[in-house]
């Protein structure tokens, strides 16, 4: 029954989701272009709040707890399981302070309206999943990014999204040269959870009335700590916190 009231309200909330998407583009530009990295920021910012409220449309909310337990000046790497495209729009509205920065497929770099330009001009990084190589210069660069401008990555290690909330394996390579060159950050893992269902059906029609939450974990010095104490620290406080009902 969920399946067959959710596409008329698909149908409206991609329109409304599409109409976003092409009219913060050329908002996004002149900020960027006309006056710079900060008004360019503040653009993207509201434009996934306003995407947000299109998921209120599917009967969509959203929970972001202890976010009192992120540190302030400091560099940021916010480590997450991941299970759809909404995990991305809420991290970026709900850690907005923060100047996250993505670690993204390059694919996403060309094509859809304001989302590939804020990731190819706006600080996130694009790498090839076909050449590992490619990866780790892309990857250096953002750490030294954050490290220098005291900013944010976000990573998500199973590289890709769970169809079903059951977390994959976490690779370690992303996250170690994060580590590696940005020295004086926290790592802050983060449980995602529900968002999977908001594409149980596929890309349509959208799952309806889901609550999604992300949970913040206790972040883990980088300095403080090897990397094999925070990937295995970090993915048990993530896995631990994931609910499969």
């Amino acid at each position: 029954m969920q399946k067959l009231v959710s596409y008329p309200i698909s149908v409206i909330y991609y329109l409304c989701f599409g109409l976003t998407l092409v009219i913060f583009h050329p908002i996004q530009w002149v900020c960027l272009n006309v006056f710079g990295y900060q008004a360019q920021k503040a653009s993207v910012d509201y434009m996934n709040f306003v995407l947000l409220r299109c998921t209120n449309l599917l009967g969509t909310t959203y929970t972001f707890e202890n976010r009192e337990l992120i540190p302030d000046n400091v560099p940021l790497i916010f480590v997450s399981n991941h299970q759809s495209l909404y995990d991305i729009v809420a991290m970026i509205w709900y850690l907005r302070r923060y100047h996250c920065k993505f670690v993204s497929k390059k694919e996403l770099g060309k094509g859809i309206p304001s989302v590939s330009y804020n990731l190819r001009h706006g600080g996130s990084v694009l790498i090839d999943r076909k050449d590992p190589k490619q990866a780790i210069p892309a990857i250096k660069g953002l750490s030294e990014y954050i490290e220098k401008h005291t900013r944010s990555a976000v990573i998500f290690p199973e590289g890709t999204r769970s169809k079903t909330g059951v977390p994959k394996e976490f690779a370690q390579s992303g996250l170690k040269i994060l580590c590696k060159y940005a020295p004086t950050a926290y790592v802050v893992p983060i449980s995602i959870n529900n968002s999977w269902k908001m594409v149980r059906f596929g890309f349509f029609p959208l799952g309806l009335g889901n609550h999604l939450t992300f949970t913040v974990h206790k972040p883990l010095c980088v300095k403080e700590l090897s990397f094999d104490e925070i990937m295995k620290i970090a993915e048990k406080e993530i896995v631990s916190g994931i609910k499969l009902k």
